[in-house]
């Protein structure tokens, strides 16, 4: 098969590789139809995650067709349209039965494009497989479907549940790439009484306006101090944070109000200054994680029924074998208006029919 190959930072390549195998009781096969490319990816190929091996494949996000289950697999079976989750859930450990799949001590967690090859191929081995993929709906659209492997319940769950984000608060997402503005989205369904996107991108702020957020400002002083003039000079019940460099961090722990949150979703790949001289006295709880995506469930019904804006938050469509020309368009986001990068992809109309 084709897969798309990390050699190195700096370096990768679409080219052939063996076809993967089941290994164990509890994988199926996957024919890749769809997938996407993550900010995470483009870590890896800087050099921040170091525990991504020169030989892996990348991705951690796809839909596709089962086509070989092992014999301990139950939940699905060749032939069925899946969504690979971004998380891999052995559901036996501590952390899986507490629901903390992106933990999970039992082969699991964020292996995908990770520690073992990923999405981005044309064929992918996924462990644990009743946990970790979801059987989807014909009427759902896969370059749709696709967003709900990470950036939706990674926006959700690390973003806006942690940063306990509730009705009538006033909510700033810093970065408005595609998990700002799946944070935007999500942050809606709990009614705020406003929400600030900032970035340093105009395209992205207006996408994020047409998102749901109410103001939006450049990074930088100017987007604290417009903080600072809507909340009266109190700052930000909710700073979400999703750039991943040091500096938006510190801006965000800025922009908070004492007693308010910081939900830190981005990937840093450098330390960045926690400022206790100004933070202990504020109450301020600061939050991290990796997404567990115990809400995929719930957000694929909300999708279903057409309450997740996924659709337009796609700006760039290509067939498999142009990854890397995909991953160019991606990287140089400010340049190409680039928010969310879908390859493959097929309509399935008709709904998918399952005997008992």
């Amino acid at each position: 098969m084709k897969a798309l190959v990390f050699h190195g930072s700096g370096k990768s390549a679409w080219e052939e590789i063996a076809d993967p195998g089941l290994q164990d009781a509890t994988d199926a096969i996957v024919r890749v139809d769809t997938v996407t490319i993550c900010g995470t990816d483009l870590h890896i190929l800087k050099g921040d995650v170091p525990e991504v091996r020169p030989g892996t494949v990348l991705g951690h996000e796809a839909v596709g067709e089962i086509v070989e289950v092992g014999s301990d697999v139950r939940g699905v079976r060749p032939g069925d349209r899946v969504l690979v989750s971004c998380i891999t859930a052995c559901g036996r450990c501590r952390f899986c039965r507490e629901g903390a799949y992106g933990q999970c001590r039992g082969g699991g967690g964020w292996i995908l494009g990770h520690l073992i090859n990923g999405t981005q191929a044309e064929y992918v081995r996924v462990p644990h497989a009743d946990l970790s993929v979801h059987v989807l709906p014909g009427a759902v659209d896969s370059k749709d479907a696709v967003l709900l492997a990470d950036i939706f319940p990674t926006a959700y769950e690390v973003g806006v549940l942690n940063g306990r984000v509730r009705p009538a608060d006033t909510v700033v997402v810093v970065g408005a790439g595609p998990i700002g503005l799946a944070a935007i989205a999500t942050a809606r369904l709990y009614t705020p009484e406003r929400i600030i996107a900032v970035d340093l991108a105009p395209s992205r702020l207006e996408a994020a306006k047409r998102l749901g957020a109410g103001a939006v400002a450049a990074a930088g002083e100017e987007a604290e101090q417009l903080v600072a003039d809507l909340t009266e000079g109190l700052g930000a019940d909710v700073v979400i944070e999703a750039v991943g460099v040091p500096q938006s961090f510190e801006t965000c722990t800025r922009m908070v109000r004492p007693g308010g949150h910081v939900a830190n979703v981005g990937v840093h790949g450098k330390p960045a200054t926690l400022h206790l001289e100004d933070l202990w006295i504020k109450n301020v709880t600061i939050t991290t994680g990796l997404v567990d995506t115990h809400s995929t469930p719930t957000l694929l019904r909300m999708m279903a029924a057409g309450r997740l804006p996924a659709a337009s938050m796609v700006t760039h469509t290509f067939p498999l074998d142009r990854m890397e020309e995909a991953y160019d368009v991606f990287s140089l986001a400010a340049d190409t208006g680039a928010l969310k990068v879908v390859l493959g992809g097929e309509q399935h109309d008709a709904l998918t029919v399952r005997a008992s």
